[in-house]
């Protein structure tokens, strides 16, 4: 019976060391990604890209199906090294779409201020939400269908803002993402720290999209309340 126990504790505590190792690698390649999406955005801002700014719609639906072949190209090798590879293109693509929100932010006095605002605020979110999924003993794992239900309603509304152009949907739209996305990491940490997500690139994938989408939308904000053109 003692030997029993004694396995089982084994088994769990390996267990722990590749859950922990997962969180690791996972945190190590989010902080990679961020070099790319720096670069791509360092880009656009000096080429002034504009992803179909004619034709917003267009750009939306282009926008969305790059993204989703991407998603599809990262999981089909998230086991091997073109994985990280797709991944890291995957950020420098939305380094590039976030590159026109960030012209627009540096064309205010106190643009950089703002940018550095908003990626401490981000960094905020992110370690209080992390820790809280990892010091939390309660369990996140029900959020994530109702997470997902408010990304869809995300995703329509930001549509229909593209026909509407309403500045108090667009404002709504971004405080709602920033609240659902900063749920979603602590949904995303927990699968890997109870096992639920044991591949870091798809872990990864997760938690970046939350990051991101916070920085964006809480970027905009701030452009909006605290851009001085003086």
């Amino acid at each position: 019976m003692d030997q029993q126990m004694q396995q089982t504790y084994i088994g769990s505590g390996d267990i722990a060391i590749v859950r922990n190792r997962v969180l690791r690698n996972t945190y190590w390649l989010l902080a990679i990604s961020m070099v790319p999406t720096i670069l791509g955005a360092w880009l656009g801002v000096q080429l002034k890209f504009s992803f179909f700014s004619g034709s917003p719609l267009i750009g939306f639906v282009a926008f969305l199906a790059i993204a989703f072949g991407f998603f599809y190209a990262i999981e089909r090798t998230k086991n091997s090294g073109w994985g990280i590879a797709f991944l890291l293109g995957f950020t420098f693509f939305m380094g590039l779409m976030l590159s026109r929100l960030i012209g627009h932010i540096l064309g205010f006095s106190n643009g950089a201020t703002l940018i550095m605002t908003a990626f401490g605020g981000t960094a905020t979110i992110f370690g209080v939400m992390a820790t809280i999924a990892t010091v939390s003993k309660r369990d996140f794992s029900g959020m994530g269908k109702w997470l997902f239900v408010g990304v869809l309603v995300i995703l329509v509304a930001a549509l229909a803002n593209v026909f509407l152009q309403l500045p108090a949907l667009y404002l709504a739209i971004s405080v709602i993402a920033i609240g659902i996305f900063s749920a979603f990491i602590l949904y995303d940490v927990q699968q890997v720290i109870n096992g639920g997500e044991t591949n870091y690139i798809s872990a990864t994938l997760a938690i970046y999209l939350d990051v991101y989408n916070i920085f964006s939308n809480l970027l905009a904000l701030l452009g909006i309340f605290g851009g001085n053109r003086d």
